[in-house]
């Protein structure tokens, strides 16, 4: 069921104070020029695949992924979702659910059948909505190096 009066739509320059808005609400950053990179990179790779809500013209969520096959030997059949973020006064609203149900749909239409992301594993609210979409442990491993001083 969509929430009355959202509206979901590719995301766009316009949209990079609000998106800093949302991050600095939740996680008490303030990065513009990350977010300016980052959506510069989805205008460039994979426009279709970053998407926002919106109501009355303010967004209040996004989600940003990426058409990525030909890096690393991946097929060409494989997405990735990098970020998502819902305004915290429209979180636990279906709000997270309708840009993850939208960019399904635009990636489907481009041959996409591997969605992957990374998720904290301490993130328990993350692991369930990405258990709710139908997302379960992929066959990749994580490696990390800790670089020191």
């Amino acid at each position: 069921m969509e929430p009355e009066g959202v509206k979901i739509r590719v995301l766009d320059y316009k949209d990079l104070d609000d998106i800093v808005e949302i991050e600095r609400l939740i996680l008490g950053k303030d990065r513009k020029d990350y977010w300016l990179m980052k959506i510069e990179l989805s205008e460039e790779r994979s426009p279709m695949a970053s998407l926002v809500a919106e109501v009355n013209g303010k967004v209040i969520g996004f989600i940003i992924g990426e058409v990525a096959g030909w890096e690393y030997g991946v097929p060409d059949t494989v997405a990735w979702i990098d970020t998502i973020g819902v305004h915290p006064d429209y979180q636990k609203k279906g709000i997270a659910t309708l840009l993850f149900k939208k960019l399904l749909q635009n990636l489907r239409k481009v041959g996409i059948t591997t969605i992957y992301t990374f998720v904290e594993w301490r993130s328990w609210d993350l692991l369930r909505f990405f258990a709710k979409m139908g997302f379960e442990k992929g066959d990749m491993i994580h490696l990390c190096l800790r670089l020191k001083d």
